[in-house]
């Protein structure tokens, strides 16, 4: 594959070390939380966040209290939002059907969905409020039928998120946390004698959350493994610099960690899109987190025709790969490693992150290879069932479940089988006689 690359981000080793220094640091408070319980996680969110409340859980009178304190018209665009989720979520769960058939005359297999009994939501909110996550991970694990929903997420400065809260509320949260960080995530996952444990936990949040979630799965499911934001901008020649730019400049901001890639099949396309992107740079609010992102993590790329572009784009797996060519919908044939695909000028990454409806906790970091991002089926167990009643099939497969089980020399398992041939056919049980 020939490839121009204008350019280049951090060596993927700097990277690497970065992250062995995360896993030593979460280690250690997942460790110390095991042992200490509240008294860790109080000590670790005054070290942290400034942050040590009489309580960290809201009492229904103070989410009161904070929602009046939202402007009527956040308050209705929440609203909106989350009936996008809510709506799209329950799609998805129409989609998953349960059945039961029969396979043979009275041997009858089922299959049913149950939803975890306690789900953990954490929703960040170190750098900025964001809102929308509290809608992507309550919302939709209320649609799947969780009971007990826990939402966690960090003050800001030492203030409330009222915003965040009122999401959070009105998304069905069953316990509201003012709680961030590992300590949040090791608390929801292990217990304190102030919190209950869940038995899962989603939501998107900095190196350290992603990897006390790593640290942690195995004792409590996860939505996915997660790291900073990705963009991906796949562009032909027709495609607007200045459109690119803004957008690749739209995910960087989440983070100075956050890779922003454009591959594109025209090289005037490439540099102009640099041009922009330095252009707008210095007037960005967001900068102090942009700018790091795109010196370290931005990359553009120069590919010769549009087979090389979509090879490429899997190759990398990004989270979001946004689709600026003269026929976008050819994305949907030719790719399979992404999280979320975002098709034509008018759809923008940022559409997904906040108000169309799709969830926005997606794969990085290669993830995309593997799995999809969070969607309702996480929230549940798809479990199976069997029932026997017919004395002829149970018989065929008791004799079955016998020779198949002596074939690997599993005698017990064997004994079983022969047992239900015994109980509908009168088979003779020699080993019983000894």
């Amino acid at each position: 594959m020939a490839q121009t690359v204008i350019k280049h981000a951090v060596s993927k080793e700097s990277v690497a070390a970065d992250l062995d220094a995360v896993r030593a640091t979460v280690t250690g408070v997942i460790a110390d939380i095991r042992e200490r319980g509240d008294a860790a996680v109080r000590a670790y969110s005054e070290k942290f966040d400034n942050w040590s409340p009489e309580s960290f859980r809201l009492s229904a009178e103070q989410v009161a209290e904070i929602i009046a304190t939202v402007p009527d018209q956040v308050i209705e665009d929440i609203r909106f939002v989350q009936d996008q989720v809510r709506g799209f979520a329950q799609h998805q769960l129409a989609s998953m059907g349960e059945f039961e058939v029969e396979t043979l005359p009275g041997v009858r297999l089922g299959q049913k969905h149950i939803p975890v009994q306690a789900a953990g939501a954490y929703i960040p909110g170190g750098r900025y409020p964001l809102t929308a996550s509290a809608h992507m991970t309550i919302v939709t694990a209320k649609v799947a039928g969780v009971p007990r929903v826990v939402a966690c997420t960090p003050p800001i400065r030492g203030e409330i998120p009222a915003a965040t809260v009122a999401a959070a509320h009105l998304a069905g949260a069953d316990e509201i946390w003012l709680l961030g960080g590992v300590q949040a995530v090791a608390a929801m996952a292990v217990g304190t004698d102030t919190m209950q444990p869940v038995n899962l936990i989603a939501g998107p949040g900095n190196a350290y959350v992603a990897e006390a979630k790593r640290q942690l799965f195995g004792q409590i499911g996860i939505d996915l493994f997660a790291g900073p934001t990705e963009i991906l901008v796949l562009a032909d020649d027709e495609a607007d610099p200045f459109t690119c730019a803004v957008d690749l400049l739209s995910q960087a901001e989440h983070g100075p960690d956050s890779p922003a890639v454009l591959i594109t099949t025209s090289r005037e396309i490439a540099e102009a899109t640099v041009a922009e992107v330095e252009r707008l740079l210095p007037n960005l609010p967001t900068k102090d987190f942009a700018a790091p992102a795109w010196r370290d993590h931005g990359q553009v790329i120069v590919v010769d025709s549009m087979d090389e572009l979509y090879e490429l784009a899997d190759a990398f797996a990004f989270e979001h790969v946004e689709v600026l060519t003269a026929n976008p919908r050819e994305a949907l044939e030719r790719m399979t490693q992404y999280g979320a695909l975002f098709l034509g000028e008018g759809t923008c990454v940022s559409f997904g992150d906040k108000v169309i409806g799709t969830n926005h906790v997606l794969p990085t970091r290669g993830a995309a290879r593997y799995t999809g991002g969070l969607w309702v089926g996480k929230y549940l167990k798809t479990v199976t069932y069997q029932e026997v009643t017919n004395p002829s099939s149970q018989a065929l497969l008791g004799r079955l479940c016998g020779r198949a089980a002596r074939v690997e020399l599993f005698e017990g398992h064997a004994r079983s089988g022969d047992l239900r041939a015994a109980q509908a056919a009168g088979d003779a049980l020699p080993w019983a006689e000894l």
